[in-house]
């Protein structure tokens, strides 16, 4: 006889709960790629907002992004615009405007010129009987009457005394360390930068320069630190004209000009006062040259150095700046005096226990830190005043 097998339906093996279907490939790239976009913010990934999707997909941000958060505000990132840096013009120059050297002559050629020019005025004078006789028997001259004067002695006489002119009048003297800047008319003729006896035409206007190494130390300058605080600054300078023409020609004023590049410069570059930043006193100095070296080139003039010699508060903020720095300077030396004294109370504490000469509970050892700590510093307090 067969028999059927009932299933009990409380004895039923109970249901499992079918797993959850993984997410495929692309279900999942899908789902990680999605990205949150807002005004205020970058593309986000949702995957790191939700930890629970599995290996997430990474995507990159936009490589043109500069992601920045501002500082004291609860907002999110914002995108920040690349800023370019504007650029200074530099200052056009006349190609024609540049030294050269001028045509001179040895100054021999200019003396021998003017010997010429007197000794032709002379004997104009013995053709025209003008020479008494004593003078004629000194210089040995021959006797001789003279035709008197006539229109070729006057063309002998102007002939002979513009020779005169010209080669005695033409002589100069060159000085080491200084130049000639030649002009006729308004233009430029060349710079004459020789030594010695030499012979230039006396018609050429003749500017005398100054070629040699030289400094200038400014008046007290307006300036600021890095934090914008008021200074007054004094520079020294060091520099020299490197063309003649330019630096002459140039511009009105050159050495008024190299004021205003210093000034210019101080306005830009933040100065510490002196003694206290050794290594910012040494990068504001040759931002400094670089900067004034750079606006003076274009007028011929080279800057060596722009060194600060004296930074000082402005007066309208030295009062309460001098207040700051003493209130600063105590409480170093507070500090100091603090660290010292801990540390002596520290080391007695620790020697007397380590050696065994007393045996102090917490209450007794507080109590003997307390006592030895106001001890040093009644001693120290003493000794320093």
């Amino acid at each position: 006889m067969s028999t059927t097998s009932s299933t009990n339906p409380d004895t039923r093996p109970p249901a499992t709960e079918a797993p959850p279907k993984p997410a495929g490939p692309a279900e999942a790239g899908h789902r990680s790629a999605r990205l949150i976009h807002n005004e205020a913010t970058t593309e986000i990934p949702v995957h790191l907002l939700f930890r629970d999707d599995p290996d997430p997909v990474p995507v990159p941000l936009r490589p043109a992004a500069a992601v920045g958060r501002p500082q004291g505000t609860g907002e999110g990132p914002r995108t920040r615009r690349p800023v370019t840096a504007r650029t200074v013009p530099a200052v056009p120059i006349d190609p024609e405007l540049t030294e050269r050297a001028a045509r001179v002559l040895p100054g021999a050629a200019g003396v021998a010129a003017g010997v010429c020019g007197a000794a032709g005025c002379a004997v104009t004078s013995w053709w025209a009987g003008l020479v008494p006789p004593l003078a004629a028997e000194a210089l040995g001259l021959p006797a001789y009457a003279g035709v008197g004067l006539g229109p070729a002695q006057w063309a002998a006489y102007a002939a002979a005394g513009a020779l005169g002119l010209f080669g005695f009048g033409g002589l100069a003297r060159g000085r080491t360390g200084r130049a000639w800047v030649l002009g006729l008319f308004g233009r430029y003729r060349g710079t004459v930068r020789r030594t010695g006896l030499m012979w230039v035409n006396p018609l050429l206007l003749r500017r005398r320069v100054d070629v040699r190494l030289r400094h200038w130390r400014s008046e007290p300058m307006p300036a600021a630190d890095g934090n914008g605080v008021a200074l007054r600054a004094v520079t020294l300078v060091v520099w020299r004209v490197r063309d003649t023409a330019k630096a002459t020609l140039g511009v009105e004023d050159h050495e008024a000009y190299l004021r205003a590049c210093v000034e210019a410069a101080l306005a830009r570059v933040p100065v510490e006062p002196l003694g206290t930043v050794r290594s910012s006193a040494d990068v504001a100095g040759e931002t400094l040259t670089r900067l004034v070296a750079a606006d003076a080139a274009p007028v011929g003039l080279e800057v060596f150095s722009v060194r600060p010699v004296r930074v000082e508060y402005a007066p309208e903020v030295a009062t309460a700046m001098h207040r700051r720095r003493i209130a600063a300077l105590d409480a170093a030396q507070r500090a100091s005096v603090l660290t010292s004294v801990v540390d002596s109370v520290e080391d007695t504490v620790t020697r007397l226990t380590m050696r065994g000469l007393v045996e102090l509970d917490d209450y007794e050892r507080k109590v003997l830190v307390k006592d030895l700590t106001v001890a040093f510093c009644a001693g120290r307090g003493e000794t320093g005043a």
